[in-house]
């Protein structure tokens, strides 16, 4: 049996007791991980496709260890501009073996087909008292629609309260566009002053983690200063100082 499934948004074919170097996992070496996003399982031949994923069916794996990929330079130049820049980058990994491919919700499971079989069965024994239960609910509806009214209330009042505890834009600090604002806010980083106590190495974790290869080409070393200004409210020594960052480097 062979499973293709999602891995830190990237899709591989796995088997039991294969090797896999995926893009860096949280957790340490030894720890067992699930990924429970499987697109496609095919058990001797049958193959099941989800849609887009398949119920019930998960790989487990253990972290063998983290790792750092091959140096790629990025290069780039502008013909008569006198303007080059050369970057190296090393991918972040980690080194997976999987143990396991469960397929609990496969469709050649009979007894899932029995149980789907005898479902329509036990709904038409109920139907009796569906329709005793429907008659005492009838007299019911007065006090539900009240209860309903009393409750909006609240409802709006926890509206407005999560509207106020909306967190900065992060969009002003150099270097952080909207995609990246959202992936740091989802990560716990929605105020500047949370992003300025954060470490710049743990920013590219989760920029490779949530966005991938696009993302984590990213510098964030500026970023937790740059948030510390804007915190502290002093805009014009942000200003002066992002006038001489290029794309968040200084």
């Amino acid at each position: 049996m062979y499973a293709i499934v999602e891995i830190a948004g990237q899709q591989f074919k796995v088997q039991k007791d294969q090797k896999v170097f995926v893009h860096r996992l949280q957790g340490a070496e030894g720890d067992a991980v699930n990924f429970d996003r499987v697109l496609l399982l095919d058990n001797d031949g049958q193959v099941t496709i989800g849609a887009p994923v398949i119920e019930g069916a998960a790989v487990t794996a253990k972290i063998l260890r983290h790792l750092k990929g091959d140096k790629v330079i990025v290069f780039k130049k502008k013909r008569r501009k006198g303007y080059k820049k050369k970057n190296g980058h090393r991918q972040y990994l980690t080194e997976i073996v999987v143990e396991d491919v469960v397929a609990s919700g496969f469709k050649s499971d009979k007894k899932a087909a029995k149980k789907a079989k005898a479902a329509p069965k036990k709904a038409t024994a109920k139907k009796a008292e569906v329709k005793e239960e429907k008659a005492t609910e009838a007299t019911k509806l007065a006090e539900v629609k009240e209860e309903k009214k009393e409750a909006k209330k609240p409802a709006a009042k926890k509206t407005t309260a999560k509207k106020a505890a909306k967190g900065d834009d992060l969009k002003k600090i150099e270097g952080i566009g909207p995609k990246i604002a959202s992936i740091l806010a989802e990560a716990g980083y929605e105020t500047f002053a949370k992003l300025a106590k954060a470490d710049p190495e743990k920013i590219r974790e989760i920029l490779l983690e949530k966005g991938g290869k696009r993302y984590a080409m990213h510098d964030p070393t500026t970023w937790p200063k740059q948030a510390e200004l804007a915190a502290a409210g002093k805009w014009d020594e942000l200003k002066k100082w992002q006038d001489e960052l290029d794309g968040g480097r200084s």
